[in-house]
């Protein structure tokens, strides 16, 4: 379909387990990943500036003593008008970057793999935390750009359609954004194309209704996403793995299907990417999610087989036996928690010991575990 012009992902299908296990380890290019068991990325609501502080290092750091294989950090914005919220994390700069670093060098330092998220909401930037209603803050000074001028839902800003020198721009942040992402120390970046953020809200026909070279076909509304891989590729070292999120669909008519995120997958693969984490939704308001446990895992199960790629799956995953059977039946390579991490950093731990396999703990912790 597309022509790939750089090294495709040094993982393929036939290189995986024959029998996987929750706590196998997983390679990815240079990258061992020590189990399956991942933390998804949560924001918290609680940078100054986009600089994260002592809350991010012991939520992350936390996880990683606990004994995931992967920590991803909360979406970090490519840019200040990018955040989902003024209090969200940033990579923009060189202080944020130096910030970040110490984080980073923790999570390695207790054998787990840190991985940045690199996003940009879009439509769906500044908003207000959860806690304090999540709703749009229509008074920010803020330049909100978006593919179309439809805004997300009720309440929410109509975003000023991008021109071509501000889609340039943003592929060049991205690309940016890696490069300070490297040198704060992640082994692995993840580009955010789901839950209705701005790579996302170019690829659905729901939000994209541009009729230039970047709206209208699959090929077109996905370029923009394509060019980002692309870029951050090329940034990236061979050596270290790239991770995409996608929202495998939109859950309405006439949206963004799991087709889509097949194809976009089985490409992505070919740019360079080498894990695709599995998610759905965000991008129409008023979708109707049928939300239980394990909902989102077909997805995910659907794009490793078709599209021969690792995947990740996510969504109300809590329990180590549905865990382990998620892992142990190849619908998936790795498991992110969200919700359930934040109810237990430990979880890893708990999981080793209901299903006989053992983890290390830290040497401080020895002597409790």
């Amino acid at each position: 379909m597309f022509q790939a012009s750089l090294t495709a992902s040094m993982c393929t299908m036939s290189e995986f387990p024959s029998e996987p296990n929750l706590f196998s380890p997983l390679t990815l290019r240079q990258v061992t990943i020590r189990n399956r068991i991942g933390v998804s990325p949560m924001c918290m609501y609680s940078a100054q500036v986009g600089i994260p502080n002592a809350w991010h290092m012991v939520h992350l750091g936390s996880r990683a003593v606990g004994g995931a294989g992967v920590v991803v950090a909360e979406a970090t914005s490519v840019s200040p008008e990018g955040r989902i919220s003024p209090a969200d994390t940033g990579i923009w700069n060189d202080e944020q970057a130096e910030a970040w670093s110490g984080i980073a060098a923790f999570i390695s330092e207790q054998g787990a793999v840190p991985v940045m998220q690199l996003a940009h909401a879009g439509r769906k930037a500044g908003t207000s935390a959860p806690w304090k209603g999540g709703g749009p803050l229509t008074d920010l000074d803020w330049d909100l750009i978006g593919p179309s001028p439809v805004a997300f839902g009720d309440g929410f800003r109509v975003p000023r359609e991008m021109d071509l020198e501000d889609i340039q721009r943003i592929i060049a942040m991205f690309a940016d954004a890696a490069k300070r992402s490297l040198q704060a120390g992640f082994k692995a970046v993840e580009v955010h194309a789901a839950h209705g953020y701005l790579l996302h809200q170019f690829c659905s026909p729901r939000s994209n209704l541009r009729t230039d070279a970047f709206g209208g076909s699959f090929e077109k509304r996905t370029r923009l996403i394509r060019e980002v891989i692309v870029a951050v590729r090329r940034v990236w070292p061979k050596e270290l793995p790239i991770f995409l999120r996608v929202s495998a669909t939109d859950w309405v008519d006439d949206g963004w299907t799991i087709e889509d995120s097949v194809a976009i997958s089985a490409i992505a693969r070919e740019l360079g990417v080498d894990l695709i984490d599995v998610s759905s939704g965000g991008n129409i308001a008023a979708a109707q999610i049928p939300v239980g446990p394990g909902y989102q895992v077909p997805f995910a199960e659907r794009v490793r087989k078709e599209a021969g790629i690792p995947t990740a799956a996510v969504g109300l995953i809590t329990d180590p036996l549905q865990a382990a059977e998620i892992i142990g039946m190849g619908k998936a390579d790795m498991v992110l928690l969200a919700r359930e991490s934040l109810r237990d950093p430990y979880w890893p731990r708990r999981a080793a010991s209901i299903l006989g396999s053992k983890i290390e703990a830290p040497k401080q912790y020895q002597r409790g575990w």
